[in-house]
């Protein structure tokens, strides 16, 4: 028996309100000031899949250097120049430290997050991460 305009009606209505399991996984997002030959730290934990942005300002030619120490051997960070499709750095294939010089004027994000194996089991790191600029 087909369906009738009611019941298609609400079937299509309970679809459309009802929220993803998948929903989004949080996002922590900080700017980061890195003023003169300043060191700026930050201790965090992530989860599943999970991640933290840490945003920089930096200008072509000084020198970045991203250090990341962490409990957990799947947690890595990329480093992705802003308006790039590119990451300039990605962690899983580069390890877990980057120091080179800025291409360009610009803001630059480094991102922690936990490879794929160790956020489908839901997986926390604890990690603390180091960011440098200098001329």
């Amino acid at each position: 028996m087909p369906p009738t305009p009611i019941r298609a009606s609400l079937l299509v209505a309970a679809l459309l309100l009802t929220s993803p399991a998948w929903s989004a996984d949080p996002v922590h997002k900080e700017k980061v000031e890195l003023a003169g030959a300043a060191t700026h730290s930050v201790k965090g934990k992530i989860k599943g899949y999970g991640t933290a942005e840490y945003t920089l300002t930096g200008k072509a030619g000084q020198t970045l250097s991203v250090q990341l120490k962490t409990n957990q051997p799947s947690n890595y960070f990329n480093l992705r120049q802003a308006g790039q499709d590119e990451a300039l750095f990605i962690g899983s294939s580069g390890g877990n430290s980057y120091q080179a010089k800025l291409p360009a004027d610009g803001e630059y994000t480094v991102q922690v997050y936990l490879m794929r194996n160790a956020a489908r089991r839901n997986a926390v790191a604890s990690y603390s991460l180091e960011m440098h600029l200098r001329d």
